[in-house]
């Protein structure tokens, strides 16, 4: 599959977002405070529950966030858009652990449930992306997926076939 290692830090994660981890022009994680998780801890191009490849990773959850101040004043709650973006991420790093080349950017999602919330004195979100299709063809670079994220073990967002691709433009 890679010469990537199948776990990040922190640190590598920063490298990514700089491009230094796939290469410039190619697939990259945002920079605090849009990186939505501290550490990948598993990810695989054959792995998950359909056998096309996976990612989990983590991301610790303190009070002084930037989002709990501003969403909403005296209710403070992770949006959960921010969710959605971690598993969009994870989705596209593992485009680009892969080796396949190009920018990533999400394409959409068919199914959104939220049933949870992240609230400040919650201590760990956990993302799991399972991989439903992976290709790259001609022109084609793409990574459909359903995922999941779960708030110190309950599972508080769901998502099904959301995609990213990967293009050279």
């Amino acid at each position: 599959m890679t010469d990537f290692p199948t776990s990040f830090d922190r640190d590598e994660l920063l490298k990514c977002a700089r491009g230094e981890l796939f290469g410039p022009g190619n697939a990259q994680l945002p920079e605090p405070p849009m990186l939505m998780m501290d550490r990948i801890t598993d990810i695989s191009g054959d792995g998950g529950e359909h056998g096309k490849g996976h990612v989990v990773a983590e991301f610790d959850i303190t009070p002084d966030l930037w989002f709990f101040e501003c969403h909403f004043p005296g209710n403070p709650i992770m949006p959960g858009c921010l969710g959605l973006d971690g598993l969009w991420q994870l989705t596209g790093f593992n485009l680009g652990w892969r080796g396949w080349k190009g920018r990533g950017y999400a394409l959409g999602v068919g199914e959104v449930k939220l049933t949870g919330m992240v609230r400040p004195d919650r201590k760990m979100l956990k993302y799991f992306v399972d991989f439903t299709k992976a290709v790259q063809i001609r022109r084609l670079t793409m990574g459909v997926a359903d995922g999941r994220v779960e708030a110190d073990g309950e599972v508080i967002y769901q998502v099904k076939d959301m995609k990213v691709a990967l293009s050279e433009a």
